[in-house]
């Protein structure tokens, strides 16, 4: 479908049933609908070959229709001038050079979502591009990242949006650099050791520059004609303008993009934007507004992409808890390697955000801690700040927890505190833009991260990196990090204070103990369980003052396990802890 250069020329095809002739207009032709028809070929399905035209020619596609005569961008265009110009003729050719790049397993990584137009802009008067990004990949690696997250890079209208309005599905943003520019970042990220994983978005399209909208012409009821439905099913909080998931030409128009973005762009993981409204018109799970064909068509993606390439991640964002959305087809499920887990985030975020301490839940903590999903540790990714939840009415967590002060002490630990949750818990963790460096205020695509943050809070950006490299066992003392197994033994709601075990085939080395504080109350010796007997060692302690100059540097040394049942557990030690902090000890291997 679309544009296919060739060696002698391109073929253009395109779908419109209800036209009753086609052309290719553009330049080359003085936009003359009589030197290039096309021919009917199928089921309202036209295509022509032309050998004068190659890589680079600008074109569109004229319509005769029995509402009149209309030019359309190729729906397929993989390029555009602008959102509102033209269609261009894709050059396939890139350098890919060496890259032959390996998919780290589920249980090693850690995503850091960005946002390209404001991740990196030199120039705050102009969005980021794809190249500003690479040139931030040092960071991202020193950092601990292998996976970058990067939100929706389709075409939109402009050169600032978020990138959930897609008006051209298939091109890049022209802003960002377009699909070379693209190319030579995942090329580069890969370089690097970093994984790229691209947000998608099948829940609606448009609504702005839309050429996709009544495309040949026809609808009913006003609705958007063969791409959409045009009936109640096309309800969305963005629009009417849901894709006809019923439609077959819609439906392989929608898994032919999932499958470019992994084949020919070679990233290495999609994120599905709210497939809660692909499967049901409210996002919700009333049956009675259900979309079995949206569930069927996310199902048979999924299977493509495990048929195809089962080493590549896809993630659905889908916010209600459904077990059944990362469950195998075969026995029901829709297939996605993982979700984002708000059975995480908001219990998460309300015990690091309230004002008191006595409004902290160790109970809901640790439910959330342990939630799991088809019993696969990683069939969840975990976070306290995403796009979603820094903006829309919300702040940065730290500007949540003391607007207008988020640089000072409450919240630079309460927020240090959450994190290291994210990078304890079982699942896979996630970072958002700018959260190391303590970015404040709320996202927005017009408001560029400021990198000097970065520099003046470097101990922050080191307990992020330290907390990596303990996520990732670069040291190996905490394989359990990456394992299956929690167990939280240490649970006090009065005095807000939390312990769990994580371990992969455990012992020394392997099971890793996290002791978390939710209290603005120090302790010199506190005591918790311990599974093993011999010495503990304290391999992380987020109040060092080398994080940051205001932390207590409160004395947290290891000890050597002493023999009696505590916390259901054969041995028990104490350490000092620290207020509104974490600690992480593990075993020497043996």
């Amino acid at each position: 479908m679309g544009a296919i250069p060739h060696e002698h020329g391109t073929t253009f095809r395109v779908w419109a049933p209800s036209a009753e002739a086609v052309a290719l207009v553009g330049p080359f032709n003085d936009w003359n609908h009589e030197s290039h028809p096309l021919s009917h070929e199928t089921d309202g399905y036209w295509a022509a070959d032309f050998a004068d035209l190659g890589p680079g020619t600008e074109y569109k596609f004229w319509l005769d229709t029995p509402t009149g005569q209309l030019q359309r961008n190729d729906p397929y265009a993989r390029q555009v001038t602008h959102s509102a110009g033209n269609s261009v003729v894709l050059d396939p050719n890139f350098d890919w050079e060496d890259d032959n790049f390996q998919m780290p397993a589920w249980n090693e990584l850690i995503v850091y979502e960005l946002h390209v137009g404001t991740f990196n802009a030199p120039d705050p008067e102009k969005p980021g591009t794809f190249y500003d990004v690479i040139d931030k990949l040092d960071y991202l690696r020193e950092m601990g990242i292998n996976a970058i997250e990067v939100m929706p890079a389709t075409e939109f209208p402009g050169g600032r949006s978020w990138g959930y309005n897609p008006a051209h599905p298939f091109a890049l943003e022209t802003d960002y650099g377009g699909p070379q520019a693209f190319k030579e970042l995942v090329k580069q990220a890969h370089r690097h050791g970093i994984a790229v994983i691209l947000d998608v978005v099948y829940n609606h399209f448009g609504p702005g520059d839309l050429d996709l909208w009544q495309f040949d012409g026809w609808s009913e009821d006003n609705g958007g004609g063969i791409y959409f439905y045009n009936d109640w099913r096309a309800q969305t909080p963005w629009g009417h303008n849901r894709p006809d998931y019923g439609r077959d030409a819609v439906r392989y128009y929608i898994r032919d993009n999932a499958l470019m973005w992994l084949e020919d762009y070679r990233v290495d993981g999609l994120r599905a934007d709210s497939i809660s409204h692909i499967r049901n018109v409210d996002g919700s799970e009333d049956p009675s507004r259900d979309l079995p064909d949206g569930w069927s068509l996310m199902k048979w993606i999924n299977e493509e992409i495990r048929q195809r390439m089962p080493w590549k991640i896809t993630i659905a964002e889908d916010l209600l808890g459904n077990d059944y959305i990362t469950r195998m087809p075969e026995d029901g499920g829709q297939g996605f390697s993982t979700q984002w887990d708000s059975a995480f985030v908001y219990p998460i975020r309300h015990a690091i955000t309230a004002y008191s301490d006595e409004e902290r839940d160790m109970h809901a903590v640790a439910a959330a801690i342990t939630k799991v999903y088809n019993g696969d540790a990683f069939q969840r990714v975990i976070y306290t700040e995403s796009h979603d939840e820094v903006a829309n009415g919300k702040s940065r967590v730290t500007e949540e927890i003391m607007p207008g002060n988020a640089h000072t002490w409450f919240p630079k630990k309460r927020a240090t505190l959450g994190a290291a949750l994210v990078f304890t818990s079982p699942g896979i963790p996630m970072v958002f833009q700018g959260q190391a460096m303590l970015a404040d205020g709320f996202f927005s695509d017009d408001a560029p991260l400021n990198w000097e943050h970065a520099e003046q809070h470097s101990g922050l950006v080191q307990l992020y990196r330290d907390m990596a490299a303990l996520r990732r066992n670069f040291h190996g003392n905490t394989r359990g990090l990456m394992g299956q197994y929690v167990d939280v033994f240490h649970l006090n709601n009065e005095n807000k204070v939390i312990a769990f075990a994580r371990r992969d085939q455990g012992g020394p080395g392997d099971t890793t103990i996290v002791i978390a504080n939710f209290a603005n109350q120090a302790y010199d010796a506190y005591a918790i369980g311990l599974p093993r007997n011999g010495e503990w060692h304290v391999r992380f302690n987020s109040d060092w003052e080398g994080y940051d100059e205001e932390f207590g540097n409160f004395q947290s040394t290891g000890t050597h396990a002493e023999e009696g049942i505590y916390d259901d557990q054969p041995y028990y030690g104490t350490f000092g802890l620290a207020p509104y902090s974490v600690l992480i000890i593990s075993q020497n291997p043996q």
